[in-house]
Protein backbone atom coordinates (compact mmCIF):
# COMPACT_ATOMS: atom_id res chain seq x y z
CA UNK A 1 0.00 0.00 0.00
CA UNK A 2 1.32 3.27 -1.09
CA UNK A 3 0.99 6.63 0.99
CA UNK A 4 3.03 9.30 2.10
CA UNK A 5 5.79 7.89 3.89
CA UNK A 6 5.08 4.58 2.98
CA UNK A 7 8.97 4.61 1.93
CA UNK A 8 10.44 5.48 4.74
CA UNK A 9 11.86 2.43 7.44
CA UNK A 10 9.64 1.87 10.51
CA UNK A 11 12.39 3.40 13.20
CA UNK A 12 12.81 7.17 13.37
CA UNK A 13 15.13 8.88 15.98
CA UNK A 14 13.28 10.96 18.63
CA UNK A 15 16.01 13.70 19.62
CA UNK A 16 14.46 14.49 22.73
CA UNK A 17 15.89 11.97 25.18
CA UNK A 18 19.38 12.26 24.08
CA UNK A 19 22.46 11.59 26.21
CA UNK A 20 23.72 13.63 28.39
CA UNK A 21 26.79 14.63 29.84
CA UNK A 22 27.99 17.76 32.64
CA UNK A 23 24.40 18.90 32.29
CA UNK A 24 24.49 19.38 28.07
CA UNK A 25 23.49 17.38 25.14
CA UNK A 26 26.94 14.69 25.29
CA UNK A 27 27.24 15.43 21.16
CA UNK A 28 29.89 12.76 20.75
CA UNK A 29 27.89 9.86 21.78
CA UNK A 30 25.18 11.24 19.69
CA UNK A 31 26.84 11.29 16.32
CA UNK A 32 28.01 7.60 17.18
CA UNK A 33 23.97 6.82 17.72
CA UNK A 34 23.36 8.47 15.03
CA UNK A 35 25.93 7.04 13.04
CA UNK A 36 24.78 3.38 12.94
CA UNK A 37 21.48 4.42 12.71
CA UNK A 38 21.91 5.95 9.24
CA UNK A 39 24.11 3.01 8.70
CA UNK A 40 21.54 0.83 8.61
CA UNK A 41 19.67 2.74 6.18
CA UNK A 42 17.10 4.57 8.28
CA UNK A 43 16.45 8.68 7.89
CA UNK A 44 14.09 10.29 9.87
CA UNK A 45 14.67 12.37 12.52
CA UNK A 46 12.35 14.30 15.35
CA UNK A 47 12.77 17.46 17.23
CA UNK A 48 10.81 20.61 17.70
CA UNK A 49 11.47 24.10 18.78
CA UNK A 50 11.01 23.33 22.54
CA UNK A 51 13.31 20.11 23.18
CA UNK A 52 16.38 21.01 25.63
CA UNK A 53 17.51 24.67 27.20
CA UNK A 54 17.78 27.15 24.39
CA UNK A 55 16.74 24.58 21.61
CA UNK A 56 20.08 22.14 22.60
CA UNK A 57 18.00 19.27 20.56
CA UNK A 58 17.77 21.80 17.01
CA UNK A 59 21.04 22.32 17.58
CA UNK A 60 22.05 18.87 18.22
CA UNK A 61 20.21 17.81 14.97
CA UNK A 62 22.61 20.45 13.15
CA UNK A 63 25.71 19.21 14.51
CA UNK A 64 25.65 15.90 14.73
CA UNK A 65 23.11 15.22 11.87
CA UNK A 66 22.94 17.67 9.21
CA UNK A 67 26.29 19.08 8.75
CA UNK A 68 27.78 15.43 8.66
CA UNK A 69 25.41 14.00 5.89
CA UNK A 70 23.78 14.79 2.28
CA UNK A 71 20.69 16.67 3.27
CA UNK A 72 18.57 14.92 0.44
CA UNK A 73 18.87 11.64 2.32
CA UNK A 74 17.67 12.75 5.56
CA UNK A 75 14.07 13.45 6.79
CA UNK A 76 13.60 16.20 9.14
CA UNK A 77 11.05 17.34 11.23
CA UNK A 78 10.75 19.94 13.68
CA UNK A 79 7.54 21.72 15.66
CA UNK A 80 5.52 24.95 16.10
CA UNK A 81 4.55 25.56 19.53
CA UNK A 82 1.55 27.66 19.72
CA UNK A 83 1.34 28.24 23.46
CA UNK A 84 4.56 30.24 22.60
CA UNK A 85 3.14 32.53 20.75
CA UNK A 86 1.49 35.26 21.29
CA UNK A 87 0.97 37.19 17.65
CA UNK A 88 1.46 35.99 13.68
CA UNK A 89 4.57 37.54 14.24
CA UNK A 90 6.14 35.04 16.72
CA UNK A 91 5.18 32.74 14.38
CA UNK A 92 7.81 33.60 11.60
CA UNK A 93 10.53 34.52 14.37
CA UNK A 94 10.13 30.63 15.87
CA UNK A 95 10.20 28.86 12.26
CA UNK A 96 12.87 30.86 11.28
CA UNK A 97 14.97 29.50 14.38
CA UNK A 98 13.93 26.21 14.22
CA UNK A 99 15.32 26.66 10.38
CA UNK A 100 18.78 28.36 11.34
CA UNK A 101 19.58 26.05 14.79
CA UNK A 102 19.03 23.02 12.55
CA UNK A 103 20.30 24.21 9.12
CA UNK A 104 18.08 21.93 7.54
CA UNK A 105 17.13 24.31 4.78
CA UNK A 106 13.49 22.86 4.75
CA UNK A 107 11.25 20.29 6.47
CA UNK A 108 10.30 17.46 5.18
CA UNK A 109 7.65 17.18 8.15
CA UNK A 110 6.25 20.41 10.03
CA UNK A 111 4.39 19.70 12.75
CA UNK A 112 1.48 21.87 14.84
CA UNK A 113 3.11 20.75 18.04
CA UNK A 114 1.00 18.84 20.65
CA UNK A 115 -2.86 20.38 19.43
CA UNK A 116 -5.61 19.29 21.88
CA UNK A 117 -8.92 21.13 21.78
CA UNK A 118 -7.78 23.79 24.56
CA UNK A 119 -5.45 25.05 21.26
CA UNK A 120 -7.71 25.14 19.03
CA UNK A 121 -9.26 28.86 19.34
CA UNK A 122 -5.63 30.36 19.11
CA UNK A 123 -4.51 28.47 16.40
CA UNK A 124 -7.79 30.09 14.39
CA UNK A 125 -6.66 33.13 15.79
CA UNK A 126 -3.55 33.33 15.22
CA UNK A 127 -3.88 31.91 11.56
CA UNK A 128 -1.28 29.05 12.27
CA UNK A 129 -3.25 26.58 9.39
CA UNK A 130 -2.67 29.23 7.00
CA UNK A 131 1.04 30.14 8.23
CA UNK A 132 2.69 26.21 8.01
CA UNK A 133 0.55 26.53 4.56
CA UNK A 134 2.42 29.44 3.28
CA UNK A 135 5.84 27.90 4.59
CA UNK A 136 4.81 24.79 2.17
CA UNK A 137 4.14 26.83 -0.95
CA UNK A 138 7.78 28.55 -0.70
CA UNK A 139 9.00 24.83 -0.61
CA UNK A 140 10.51 25.41 3.05
CA UNK A 141 7.81 22.45 3.87
CA UNK A 142 7.60 19.49 2.49
CA UNK A 143 4.68 17.95 4.05
CA UNK A 144 2.58 19.60 7.42
CA UNK A 145 0.86 17.80 9.80
CA UNK A 146 0.24 17.87 13.51
CA UNK A 147 0.87 15.81 16.75
CA UNK A 148 -2.22 15.62 18.92
CA UNK A 149 -2.82 14.77 22.89
CA UNK A 150 -6.38 14.56 23.09
CA UNK A 151 -9.43 12.46 22.27
CA UNK A 152 -10.80 11.27 19.23
CA UNK A 153 -13.81 13.23 19.08
CA UNK A 154 -11.54 16.12 18.97
CA UNK A 155 -8.99 14.56 16.40
CA UNK A 156 -12.33 13.98 13.92
CA UNK A 157 -13.16 17.31 14.89
CA UNK A 158 -9.61 18.78 13.37
CA UNK A 159 -9.40 16.42 10.05
CA UNK A 160 -12.89 17.22 9.37
CA UNK A 161 -11.71 21.15 9.14
CA UNK A 162 -9.01 20.69 7.80
CA UNK A 163 -8.29 17.62 5.73
CA UNK A 164 -5.25 19.94 4.24
CA UNK A 165 -3.80 18.25 7.44
CA UNK A 166 -1.22 15.84 5.19
CA UNK A 167 -0.31 13.55 8.32
CA UNK A 168 -0.81 12.94 12.54
CA UNK A 169 1.95 12.30 15.22
CA UNK A 170 0.19 10.05 17.81
CA UNK A 171 0.36 8.65 21.09
CA UNK A 172 0.59 4.59 20.48
CA UNK A 173 1.22 1.78 22.32
CA UNK A 174 -0.36 -1.50 23.76
CA UNK A 175 -0.63 -0.44 27.39
CA UNK A 176 -3.06 2.84 26.06
CA UNK A 177 -4.63 1.09 23.12
CA UNK A 178 -7.85 1.12 25.34
CA UNK A 179 -6.92 3.78 27.70
CA UNK A 180 -10.29 5.76 27.71
CA UNK A 181 -7.79 9.02 28.30
CA UNK A 182 -5.31 8.45 25.96
CA UNK A 183 -7.44 6.72 22.94
CA UNK A 184 -4.54 5.52 20.97
CA UNK A 185 -6.89 2.94 19.38
CA UNK A 186 -9.77 5.37 18.61
CA UNK A 187 -7.40 7.90 17.91
CA UNK A 188 -5.79 6.05 15.16
CA UNK A 189 -8.91 4.31 13.73
CA UNK A 190 -9.69 8.26 12.99
CA UNK A 191 -6.74 8.60 11.39
CA UNK A 192 -7.38 5.88 9.26
CA UNK A 193 -10.89 6.82 8.58
CA UNK A 194 -9.83 10.48 7.43
CA UNK A 195 -7.31 8.50 4.84
CA UNK A 196 -3.85 10.34 7.05
CA UNK A 197 -0.92 8.23 7.50
CA UNK A 198 0.56 8.69 10.98
CA UNK A 199 4.09 8.84 12.73
CA UNK A 200 3.95 7.01 16.00
CA UNK A 201 5.27 8.36 19.18
CA UNK A 202 5.67 6.97 23.03
CA UNK A 203 5.66 3.66 21.62
CA UNK A 204 7.47 2.42 24.65
CA UNK A 205 5.37 5.12 26.81
CA UNK A 206 8.49 6.58 28.08
CA UNK A 207 10.59 3.68 28.91
CA UNK A 208 7.81 2.29 30.81
CA UNK A 209 6.74 -0.59 28.66
CA UNK A 210 10.78 -1.32 28.49
CA UNK A 211 11.08 -3.00 31.52
CA UNK A 212 8.09 -4.54 32.94
CA UNK A 213 6.79 -6.82 35.90
CA UNK A 214 8.28 -10.50 35.69
CA UNK A 215 5.01 -11.95 35.21
CA UNK A 216 4.49 -9.87 31.73
CA UNK A 217 8.46 -10.33 30.57
CA UNK A 218 7.84 -13.90 31.03
CA UNK A 219 4.86 -13.84 28.53
CA UNK A 220 7.19 -12.47 25.76
CA UNK A 221 10.15 -14.58 26.86
CA UNK A 222 8.05 -17.94 26.02
CA UNK A 223 7.66 -17.00 22.46
CA UNK A 224 11.20 -15.70 21.44
CA UNK A 225 13.66 -15.42 24.16
CA UNK A 226 16.20 -13.44 22.21
CA UNK A 227 14.03 -10.55 21.80
CA UNK A 228 13.95 -7.37 23.95
CA UNK A 229 11.09 -6.46 26.00
CA UNK A 230 11.00 -2.44 24.56
CA UNK A 231 10.89 -4.68 20.92
CA UNK A 232 7.05 -5.70 21.27
CA UNK A 233 6.16 -2.47 21.85
CA UNK A 234 7.46 -0.53 18.94
CA UNK A 235 6.84 -3.77 16.86
CA UNK A 236 3.24 -3.55 17.79
CA UNK A 237 3.12 -0.19 17.01
CA UNK A 238 4.82 -0.46 13.79
CA UNK A 239 2.99 -3.35 12.71
CA UNK A 240 0.09 -1.20 12.08
CA UNK A 241 -1.13 -0.45 8.75
CA UNK A 242 -0.28 3.10 7.53
CA UNK A 243 2.21 4.18 9.64
CA UNK A 244 5.09 6.49 8.78
CA UNK A 245 8.03 5.68 11.14
CA UNK A 246 7.33 4.72 14.56
CA UNK A 247 9.80 7.77 16.66
CA UNK A 248 11.80 5.80 19.66
CA UNK A 249 13.51 8.61 22.34
CA UNK A 250 16.93 6.82 22.52
CA UNK A 251 19.78 7.94 24.88
CA UNK A 252 22.52 5.73 24.45
CA UNK A 253 24.02 3.51 21.86
CA UNK A 254 22.96 0.08 23.20
CA UNK A 255 19.36 1.11 22.30
CA UNK A 256 20.48 2.38 18.93
CA UNK A 257 21.24 -1.07 18.20
CA UNK A 258 18.58 -2.57 19.96
CA UNK A 259 16.13 -1.24 17.77
CA UNK A 260 17.40 -1.51 14.45
CA UNK A 261 18.48 -5.45 15.21
CA UNK A 262 14.77 -5.87 14.78
CA UNK A 263 13.66 -3.07 12.89
CA UNK A 264 16.15 -3.09 9.92
CA UNK A 265 14.35 -5.86 8.33
CA UNK A 266 10.98 -5.08 10.02
CA UNK A 267 8.31 -8.13 10.59
CA UNK A 268 5.16 -7.13 11.34
CA UNK A 269 3.94 -8.94 14.54
CA UNK A 270 2.53 -12.70 14.10
CA UNK A 271 -1.31 -13.90 15.57
CA UNK A 272 0.31 -15.69 18.51
CA UNK A 273 2.67 -12.12 19.06
CA UNK A 274 -0.62 -9.67 18.79
CA UNK A 275 -2.22 -12.51 21.24
CA UNK A 276 0.60 -12.38 23.55
CA UNK A 277 0.76 -8.31 23.84
CA UNK A 278 -2.68 -8.00 24.46
CA UNK A 279 -2.29 -10.22 27.08
CA UNK A 280 0.20 -8.13 28.46
CA UNK A 281 -2.05 -5.03 27.91
CA UNK A 282 -4.80 -6.82 30.02
CA UNK A 283 -2.41 -7.58 32.76
CA UNK A 284 -1.17 -4.11 33.42
CA UNK A 285 -5.08 -2.51 32.69
CA UNK A 286 -5.84 -4.70 35.81
CA UNK A 287 -3.17 -4.57 38.25
CA UNK A 288 -4.27 -3.44 41.58
CA UNK A 289 -3.03 0.53 42.12
CA UNK A 290 -4.46 2.95 44.80
CA UNK A 291 -7.74 4.63 43.84
CA UNK A 292 -6.67 7.92 44.21
CA UNK A 293 -8.84 10.12 41.99
CA UNK A 294 -6.14 13.26 42.59
CA UNK A 295 -8.58 15.60 44.09
CA UNK A 296 -6.02 16.83 46.42
CA UNK A 297 -8.55 17.14 49.09
CA UNK A 298 -5.84 15.11 51.37
CA UNK A 299 -3.23 17.88 50.50
CA UNK A 300 -4.81 20.93 51.73
CA UNK A 301 -5.04 20.46 55.11
CA UNK A 302 -1.30 18.40 55.43
CA UNK A 303 0.99 19.69 58.27
CA UNK A 304 3.57 18.29 56.01
CA UNK A 305 2.86 19.29 52.57
CA UNK A 306 3.05 16.07 50.93
CA UNK A 307 2.02 16.16 47.74
CA UNK A 308 0.25 13.06 48.11
CA UNK A 309 -1.53 12.35 45.10
CA UNK A 310 1.20 12.70 43.03
CA UNK A 311 3.22 10.75 45.41
CA UNK A 312 0.42 7.65 44.65
CA UNK A 313 0.84 8.31 40.58
CA UNK A 314 4.93 7.26 40.76
CA UNK A 315 4.21 4.76 42.98
CA UNK A 316 0.73 3.78 40.83
CA UNK A 317 3.35 3.58 38.05
CA UNK A 318 5.64 1.24 40.02
CA UNK A 319 3.19 -1.27 40.52
CA UNK A 320 1.87 -1.06 37.30
CA UNK A 321 5.13 -1.17 35.04
CA UNK A 322 7.37 -2.49 37.55
CA UNK A 323 9.95 0.07 36.31
CA UNK A 324 11.83 0.99 40.04
CA UNK A 325 14.46 3.56 38.33
CA UNK A 326 11.94 5.46 36.58
CA UNK A 327 9.33 5.46 39.66
CA UNK A 328 12.19 6.56 42.25
CA UNK A 329 13.25 9.49 39.21
CA UNK A 330 9.67 10.94 39.43
CA UNK A 331 9.64 10.41 43.23
CA UNK A 332 12.67 12.25 43.68
CA UNK A 333 11.45 15.30 41.23
CA UNK A 334 8.45 15.45 43.30
CA UNK A 335 9.49 15.56 46.76
CA UNK A 336 12.76 17.74 45.87
CA UNK A 337 11.60 20.47 48.04
CA UNK A 338 10.39 18.68 50.81
CA UNK A 339 7.26 16.75 51.57
CA UNK A 340 8.57 13.27 51.33
CA UNK A 341 6.27 9.94 51.96
CA UNK A 342 8.30 10.02 55.14
CA UNK A 343 7.84 12.83 56.53
CA UNK A 344 4.24 11.67 57.54
CA UNK A 345 3.58 12.01 61.16
CA UNK A 346 0.08 10.21 60.76
CA UNK A 347 -2.22 12.75 62.15
CA UNK A 348 -5.14 11.33 60.13
CA UNK A 349 -5.81 14.48 58.58
CA UNK A 350 -5.70 13.28 55.36
CA UNK A 351 -7.71 10.21 55.83
CA UNK A 352 -10.75 12.06 57.33
CA UNK A 353 -11.06 13.91 53.69
CA UNK A 354 -10.43 11.45 51.56
CA UNK A 355 -13.47 10.35 49.63
CA UNK A 356 -12.05 7.36 48.32
CA UNK A 357 -11.36 6.14 52.55
CA UNK A 358 -8.02 5.72 51.51
CA UNK A 359 -5.33 4.31 54.25
CA UNK A 360 -3.06 7.33 53.15
CA UNK A 361 -0.71 7.32 56.67
CA UNK A 362 -0.40 3.48 56.05
CA UNK A 363 0.51 3.11 52.36
CA UNK A 364 2.83 6.42 52.56
CA UNK A 365 4.59 4.45 55.13
CA UNK A 366 5.14 1.66 52.76
CA UNK A 367 5.99 3.88 49.94
CA UNK A 368 8.82 5.80 51.91
CA UNK A 369 10.26 1.78 52.25
CA UNK A 370 9.98 1.42 48.57
CA UNK A 371 10.59 4.50 46.56
CA UNK A 372 13.36 6.40 49.10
Amino acid sequence: MDYLGSDIKKLGFGLMRLPMKDGKIDIDQTKLMVDKFISKGFTYFDTAYVYGDDGASEKAMKEAIVDRYPREMLRLTSKLPIWCCKTSADMQKIFDTSLERTGAEYFDFYLQHSLSRDKLRQLDDLGAWDFVAEQKKKGLVKHMGFSFHDTADVLDEILTRHPEQEFVQLQINYSDWESDSVQSRKCYETAVKHGKPVVIMEPVRGGSLAVLTPEIREIFKKINPNMSIASWAIRFAASLDGVITVLSGMSDLAQVEDNIDYMEEFVPLSDEEIKAVMTAADILKNTPTIPCTGCKYCVEGCPMNINIPEIFKSYNQYKVYGNKNRAQTDYGRITENGGKASDCISCGQCESVCPQHIEIPDLLSDIAKTLE
